[in-house]
């Protein structure tokens, strides 16, 4: 069993789960008032689910709604801001409620321990002071978006060039498509790639770069070469020697969400719950990257758009994005350019900056602390605009001088 807290701000967030469990919005729910406690318990035993609907049926401001599968039931449920403490005093008297305050406290430690800034190397970000931006450089003949364009090493180090002039927060170097279909390359020839570009990048601007791979050889090679961070599509799951190597440097690592391997990914992928099934590999991923040592300081979160999912399922990923939250962890989102905002917008690859920006503040606005780019100059301009639309630094900006022109 595993429970998910809700996230507080968003007024449609009952109603959205209630959509998402095949049920209609009860009329005797009222709309969460500041404050208001609510949470979504996955998997829950029948015994369980029913223990926690007749106690809270005692208790004025409680509220639950079930939905049954297989041998387990998902429970929508919450009410005033001390029902989890109320809680707690129940499950002190009865047994059957023990599981659901266990599952609760391990949720509420989960969110309230999430790191307050992300450690890369020697630098340090503060959490949600802005949403940093990731450009991306793939040096592979078969990407999905740029594949064949910056193979040579001087035609890649001038493209980083670039998204750092336009305003990139980090460089993520890619060896290896893992576009769907796409078929892995010798470890060799993924080195080969990456290693010297890293090393160059640093060398020539001090930037911080992260290596896109799932293999511990390659990624050794790249932090050798300067690399801050890794940035694992296989959340530490491909190769058992990823987590010590990480564990060992003090690297950073981002831990994706996907179903299968990049070669199978796209043949048909399902899930029960979207957000539930992804929230819940997340906080199994990271729960064990803890447990190898890495530090919670040096962990990103990536719920994998693109990856083992249809449109539906990208699109149902984006509106509950802020849901992810719970977990406490920075979150990376990357829909630059993906299939899903092509099949939306009827637009080639070549032609989807468009989607690619509006998902992206999307994202931003659901408390995305980076967002993974090709366009790295029309995000950044875009995030800042967002960013002066703020009360306060509008303000600040409308004093700054006198309007000048139309």
């Amino acid at each position: 069993m595993l429970a998910r807290l809700l996230p507080r701000n968003a007024d449609t967030s009952l109603a959205d789960e209630l959509t998402r469990m095949g049920h209609p919005a009860p009329g005797n729910i009222p709309a969460p008032p500041a404050g208001h406690f609510g949470c979504k318990l996955i998997d829950v035993p029948r015994d369980t689910a029913a223990a926690l609907s007749t106690w809270l049926r005692q208790v004025p401001s409680g509220w639950c709604v079930d939905a049954p599968h297989n041998d387990a039931v998902d429970v929508l449920w919450g009410g005033a801001k001390d029902l989890p403490s109320l809680l707690c005093k129940a499950a002190g008297n009865q047994p059957a409620l023990r599981p659901v305050a266990a599952a609760l406290e391990q949720a509420r430690c989960l969110q309230a321990g999430g790191p307050r800034a992300l450690v890369l190397g020697q630098t340090t970000w503060p959490q949600l002071q802005r949403t940093r931006v990731m450009g991306i450089l793939n040096i592979t003949p078969d990407s999905f978006s740029d594949g064949g364009l910056y193979c040579e090493p001087e035609r890649a180090l001038a493209r980083a060039e670039a998204m750092l002039a336009e305003g990139a927060d980090l460089i993520d170097v890619g060896g290896q498509s893992s576009r769907p279909g796409s078929e892995p390359v010798p470890a060799a020839v993924e080195q080969a790639r990456v290693a010297p570009v890293v090393r160059e990048i640093v060398k020539r601007h001090n930037a911080l770069v992260s290596v896109d791979t799932y293999r511990a050889d390659v990624a050794a090679a790249a932090l050798d070469a300067g690399a801050v961070m890794v940035n694992d599509i296989s959340a530490l799951h491909f190769d058992p020697g990823m987590a010590p190597l990480l564990a060992q440097r003090d690297a950073a690592v981002v831990l994706m969400h996907m179903q299968g391997t990049p070669r199978t990914m796209q043949q048909a992928p399902v899930y029960h719950h979207v957000i539930d099934d992804i929230y819940g590999f997340l906080c199994e991923r990271l729960q064990d990257a803890v447990q190898a040592g890495i530090t919670r300081q040096r962990i990103v979160l990536d719920p994998g758009f693109g990856f083992g999912k249809t449109v539906a399922h990208n699109l149902d990923l984006l509106h509950g994005l802020d849901h992810l939250g719970g977990l406490g962890q920075p979150l990376l989102v990357g829909t630059s350019r993906k299939s899903f905002l092509g099949h939306l917008l009827q637009r080639p690859v070549g032609d989807r900056l468009a989607g690619s920006l509006a998902s992206a503040l999307w994202a931003a606005q659901r408390g995305a602390a980076l967002v993974r780019v090709h366009d790295v100059g029309a995000t950044v301009q875009a995030l800042a605009l967002l960013e002066g639309l703020d009360a306060p630094a509008a303000e600040t900006y409308c004093q700054l001088e006198p309007h000048q022109g139309r």
